[in-house]
């Protein structure tokens, strides 16, 4: 009975001074990772626009979605809503990498091309839509080309059925519509310059 005794102490201290070690560890790691969600101190707020580059955004939004509604009314296409995040990030911050010709049209297209890939392999099911989106974005990262309505666009293209037609057009031809309006409404303006680059 004593042998036994003298085996199981060293087995109790051992378990116990490994789930002290345990304890301590997700305590760290629950402290390192929810300090993580309080944020940061506020940086100084973005500069408010001039008047003009304030009738610029106007204009440019303006035109490059009525331009992409009238052209998808034409061919009698879908006006896909994410083409309006699109303008928000050309005609409002021009200046943001991922406002870029690059960023707009690859994202676009290849977001495009990664949803009717997931909605020919798979069909529209309850978890596909979340697949192809979660798809395109790590596409976008892996080719730099990261553009937040990409997502919408795949999440679009799984969630209507979307055949192969859809990369093209309304996709890639409503991505060089706002791009090209984008250039020219941008640099009317002096302080503004678009594209910071092309590629």
């Amino acid at each position: 009975m004593q042998e036994l005794r003298k085996t199981v102490a060293p087995v109790d201290s051992l378990n116990k001074g490994y789930l002290e070690c345990l304890g301590k560890m997700v305590r760290f790691l629950q402290i390192n990772y929810l300090s993580k969600m309080k944020g940061e101190k506020k940086g100084p707020p973005l500069p408010y626009p001039s008047l003009l580059e304030s009738i610029l955004t106007w204009l440019g939004s303006f035109l490059g979605i009525i331009a992409i509604t009238l052209f998808a009314h034409t061919l009698e296409l879908p006006v896909v809503a994410s083409f309006g995040a699109s303008a928000v990030l050309i005609y409002g911050v021009p200046d943001a990498p991922l406002s870029q010709p690059r960023n707009v049209v690859l994202g676009h297209t290849l977001s495009a091309a990664v949803g009717v890939a997931t909605v020919m392999v798979f069909g529209l099911t309850w978890w596909s839509p979340a697949l192809g989106t979660a798809l395109a974005l790590v596409v976008m990262l892996l080719t730099k080309s990261t553009h937040p309505p990409g997502g919408a666009t795949a999440l679009f293209a799984v969630l209507s059925q979307a055949e192969p037609i859809y990369i093209f057009t309304p996709i890639l031809v409503g991505a060089i519509i706002l791009v090209i309006i984008g250039v020219l409404v941008n640099n009317l303006s002096p302080k503004r310059r678009y594209p910071k680059h092309w590629y």
